[in-house]
């Protein structure tokens, strides 16, 4: 390896790039760059690291164990030289063209967006904001980089340079039709039982957090129908006798536009706490903590 001084670091995002796009092409669509001065830069880095990085698979570029091994620094690196060089500069979101990309699953998605623009629609006219699927395996490498100005997920491992702060929780409540024959503001345990069920998970097998509790006392409900997201049941239960149980915080959003009833739970249960998380080097960013503000205020006000 020749000394950091001698080194051109425009070559490791061009690395980071062609890691997160899968393909030369991509990449240097992404860096807006040549095709070719893509490929020159992988090339001098391969010699570099005496060490191919990718290899073609089909039609993606597939990392080496070494390249594997290089991510995650070098995503921290370019990450907190980012966050500096973003606290240097002024930030109005009123003049800003700034993209902010969150991680975010899609029933937060579904909750938090609708207010979190309404917040910012005129206070922030060319600010673009992109929700996007994150895995938890890379949410942290992707904060460190940069690639995720934020994320919003259920309490997470952290490394010591990922901050976070509790956003909601809340108790679970039983969505039933407007007109259900047994349900008509409140259910008793035992009529909640004698019910058919909705489970909405995105795992292929299961309980849910509902089914566990009444496990531990006990109790098992008949499940009906297995569907991936809470959306699709809500849509099943407005117009069929099936029940649904959800977080509180999801349900008021969703369940709006169908006129389904909400009611409580007939045991306490308290849905999974979300989170907000973001990298270290933002903590005094002015647009990331701008950022942060509005989703959390998103989130209190839904």
């Amino acid at each position: 390896m020749k000394n950091i001084s001698r080194i051109d670091l425009n070559l490791f995002v061009v690395f980071d790039a062609i890691y997160t796009e899968g393909t030369i092409t991509r990449a240097s669509e992404a860096l807006k760059l040549t095709q070719p001065a893509v490929s020159h830069a992988l090339g001098r880095l391969r010699d570099l690291v005496n060490d191919p990085l990718f290899v073609r698979k089909g039609h993606v570029m597939a990392p080496t164990p070494v390249a594997r091994e290089l991510i995650a620094p070098i995503r921290r690196a370019i990450g907190e030289i980012d966050g500096s060089l973003r606290q240097l500069a002024a930030f109005d979101p009123l003049t800003s063209q700034r993209e902010f990309r969150i991680g975010m699953r899609s029933i937060v998605e579904a909750t938090a967006m609708p207010a979190l623009m309404r917040q910012i629609s005129d206070a922030a006219p060319s600010i673009q904001v992109s929700s996007v699927y994150h895995t938890r395996f890379d949410f942290q490498s992707d904060l460190s980089s940069g690639a995720l100005a934020a994320v919003v997920d259920i309490l997470l491992p952290l490394a010591h340079n990922i901050r976070n702060q509790r956003l909601a929780g809340g108790p679970m409540v039983v969505v039933a039709r407007k007109d259900h024959p047994v349900v008509q503001g409140s259910i008793s345990l035992a009529s909640y039982l004698e019910q058919e069920h909705v489970l909405a998970s995105s795992r292929k097998t299961g309980l849910g957090l509902e089914d566990m509790e009444l496990s531990r006392l006990g109790f098992q409900r008949r499940i009906k129908l297995r569907c991936q997201h809470y959306w699709t049941a809500c849509k099943v239960v407005s117009t069929s006798d099936l029940l649904l149980t959800m977080p509180e915080l999801y349900a008021r959003a969703m369940n709006e536009p169908l006129a389904n009833q909400l009611i409580p739970f007939p045991i306490p249960v308290s849905a999974h706490d979300i989170f907000l998380y973001w990298h270290a080097s933002a903590e005094n960013d002015p647009a990331n903590r701008w950022l942060r503000d509005n989703v959390i205020a998103s989130l209190a006000i839904v």
